[in-house]
């Protein structure tokens, strides 16, 4: 491959299984993070820094919800803290924590966790408004970035929502002792998300390129729930958003951290195109292992590790770590995004995000 691709280009050559000039190289971080990589660059926005750094990046738009008041809830990311205000889209109360360098906004109390017959749910307050959805400021935003760069969005899940709604503890224990609740709750975080879906892919035309569905389905050593509760509540959701996004023209981004081997089948089977986070210090996400089973049908996104090598190694054990992940995710020369497993923290050196940035685009150039 000759010549020099532009960021978008390198992303969909990937995404479509052509040559491209070198491997791309993408970055998760946090606000105080992005902080740092602006005043390295001497920019003031994060367009013009992944501009400085070269990356290829994919640019996240998120969705401003108002309240009824008017009042701006919680942004419509995982986190729910992007957009402001004290509660979630979905009625979760936030709270604000300091740790260190890093502020986070966390949830609270569990607004659903009272709400235990299936009828109930009918008097919960703060089931979001299709309509209430900023799609002109999503659109503006997609707009600008895809001059340059590939576009996801929006921010959807199923379980994820549902554990912030119940907590994370009761919600295990739905699974279990109270399928039908589960199923109910899960009909209307389906229903108006993908209402929301509907809505903004007929405003955004080309400007949108992937969906991120995200719904952590494992933890560090195993999974969450059992393989026949993921296929009777998510596997038929996942199945249907997929089709929906696809029809679009677009491609899902699935992402779940941890142990997901098992699932990692199904999940690809209801039409996933792009896999993340490729978290390698879980057990069954070996890396060659993964690519030798399913290298061939999903692009791998993410595998720099930032448990250790990120936040507490050297400049030369990043390298270490991009170098094995393009030798294995990338081994063929294509089908993977190379980027940090998430997002870099507060406090994460300087020169090892660059020493990641650095490697993967000096090492991964075609031969």
């Amino acid at each position: 491959m000759s010549g020099t691709m532009t960021p978008r280009e390198r992303i969909m050559a990937v995404l479509n299984r052509k040559p491209v000039d070198r491997l791309p190289v993408d970055l998760w971080h946090t606000p105080e993070v992005g902080e740092v990589l602006r005043q390295h660059c001497g920019v003031a926005d994060d367009l013009a820094m992944y501009r400085a750094l070269n990356l290829d990046k994919i640019v996240w738009v998120f969705m401003d919800y108002q309240t009824a008041a008017g009042d701006r809830a919680g942004g419509q990311s995982g986190a729910g803290a992007e957009g402001g205000g004290d509660r979630t889209m979905w009625g979760v109360p936030l709270k604000q924590i300091q740790a260190g360098e890093a502020h986070y906004a966390e949830f609270g109390s569990a607004p659903l966790a009272g709400f235990n017959a299936v009828e109930s749910l009918d008097d919960y307050p703060w089931w979001p408004r299709v309509e209430q959805f900023d799609y002109d400021s999503a659109v503006a935003k997609a707009q600008e970035a895809a001059r340059e760069f590939a576009v996801i969005g929006p921010w959807v899940s199923h379980f994820e929502i549902y554990c912030q709604l119940r907590g994370l503890e009761q919600s295990l224990m739905d699974l279990v002792e109270a399928p039908e609740l589960v199923d109910a709750i899960l009909d209307r975080v389906e229903s108006i998300q993908t209402e929301m879906m509907q809505r903004f892919f007929a405003r955004a035309g080309n400007a949108l390129d992937l969906v991120f569905i995200s719904d952590d389905i494992a933890g560090q050593r195993s999974l969450l729930m059992s393989p026949a509760s993921w296929k009777r509540h998510l596997q038929p959701r996942l199945k249907r958003w997929c089709d929906l996004i696809h029809s679009h023209g677009l491609r899902v981004f699935y992402h779940t951290d941890g142990a997901a081997r098992r699932l990692l089948q199904p999940i690809l089977d209801c039409g996933v195109d792009i896999l993340n986070p490729i978290q390698h210090a879980c057990p069954g996400m070996e890396l060659e292992e993964l690519k030798r089973d399913f290298g061939h049908r999903v692009v791998f996104h993410g595998g720099v590790d930032n448990q250790f090598a990120l936040p507490r190694g050297t400049p030369e054990d990043v390298r270490r770590e991009v170098r094995h992940c393009l030798e294995t995710l990338g081994a063929d020369g294509a089908g993977y995004i190379c980027c940090s497993c998430h997002n870099v923290q507060a406090g994460t050196p300087l020169e090892n995000i660059l020493a990641m940035i650095e490697t993967a685009q000096c090492e991964s150039n075609q031969k």
